[in-house]
């Protein structure tokens, strides 16, 4: 009872800083990705926040497999390092006596990841796809960051605005340029202002500028000032379907069992899934040399998590692609991956339970006296 009171405060310890790592180094990258993105013109600013609120939702499965597994994987080889195995095998228990209590402190983990990947991250991912959209659908103007050029809809047009006012609105030293066919139109003015009309078009109504009309190969361009000059606004279509599995939820994979969905469904069985077994893997992967340093062994263990992940991927991929069954995608990798961990428990245990703390004591020196 003191040894699982102990493992369980130093699991919770060890659980907690690795996350708070993992998290801030997520949250970083994701701001980084999404500001270049937000500086393009790509995502919305006002965006951001909530775009990296859902992202974070959605790699939270991950993040809690891979918590588990570092926590229990240095936990227990620090048991191993302070010689605290050797007592736990010398009172005569085994390595199998530490599933019990490994098990009991992932199962919220376990409950944690089954709620996120099956119910919360399609959710988050289904919030995000609606905030690309909303910012795809919005008019050419709408679109513009306050001194950068921007190009319309249809590609025929390029807006410069060097300033918007809070409500984006109205606009301040507008510059378009506009192609018609063989002919280039260049419109200039001090501001403007977006207006509805009556059948819902929108324009964009500059005040005080120039017009100037040319061409390719024509020396001369003809002239017009303007006190008022209207540049119909070009929507995107009013609807833009999303038809990624990611976003749909589960039942809705299940009702439509089509290769992705099912690809889809795999990767969200497999998360749960996956936290049972890599908390079993860790304890007999924690065993460590005393003669080659714990960095090995962390190093060996991380390698063969990257490995395993990287084989659910594929199998996802094959079964979207129809190249391997629904069946054996969803258990294959896991299958292989249990029977490895079968292989390292028995490879433990199959010596006297004592061996180890024997080993140790004939390693002491003894006294001549």
């Amino acid at each position: 009872m003191l040894f699982r009171k102990a493992l369980r405060r130093d699991l919770l310890n060890l659980a907690g800083i690795v996350f708070s790592t993992l998290f801030v180094i997520m949250v970083t990258t994701s701001l980084i990705r999404l500001l270049g993105r937000a500086a393009g013109g790509r995502v919305d600013t006002a965006s951001v926040l909530p775009l990296i609120a859902f992202n974070a939702i959605n790699v939270l499965p991950v993040l809690l497999v891979l918590t588990l597994y570092i926590a229990v994987l240095s936990a227990l080889t620090r048991a191993y390092r302070d010689s605290e195995m050797v007592v736990w095998f010398a009172s005569g228990q085994s390595l199998l006596s530490w599933i019990r209590p490994v098990l009991g402190f992932a199962a919220p983990f376990v409950v944690l990841v089954a709620l996120v990947a099956f119910f919360v991250a399609p959710w988050a991912n289904r919030q995000s796809s609606e905030y690309q959209q909303r910012f795809a659908q919005r008019e050419d103007v709408s679109q513009v960051s306050a001194g950068q050029f921007r190009e319309s809809v249809s590609a025929n047009r390029v807006f410069f605005v060097e300033s918007l006012d809070e409500t984006e609105n109205q606009v301040r030293n507008v510059f378009v340029t506009q192609r018609q066919g063989d002919s280039l139109v260049v419109v200039v003015s001090r501001g403007g202002q977006i207006e509805r009309q009556e059948n819902g078009d929108r324009f964009l109504v500059l005040e005080d500028g120039r017009r100037y009309d040319g061409g390719p190969g024509r020396l001369d361009f003809r002239l017009m000032e303007f006190e008022r000059y209207g540049i119909r606004l070009e929507s995107r279509a009013t609807v833009l379907s999303d038809e990624r599995s990611k976003i749909k939820s589960t039942l809705e994979l299940f009702a439509d069992p089509n290769p992705r969905n099912l690809a889809e469904l795999l990767w969200r069985i497999g998360q749960p899934v996956s936290a049972v077994l890599v908390a079993l893997l860790a304890i007999p992967l924690s065993a460590m040399n005393p003669r080659i340093g714990r960095s090995v062994n962390l190093f060996a263990a991380l390698l063969l998590y990257v490995l395993y992940n990287n084989l659910m991927s594929v199998s996802q991929a094959w079964v979207a692609q129809e190249r391997i069954g629904f069946g054996i995608g969803v258990w294959g990798v896991h299958a292989a991956l249990a029977a490895l961990i079968a292989l390292l428990f028995w490879r433990r245990v199959r010596l006297p339970r004592g061996s180890l703390f024997a080993r140790f004591a004939l390693a002491r020196p003894r006294s001549t006296g």
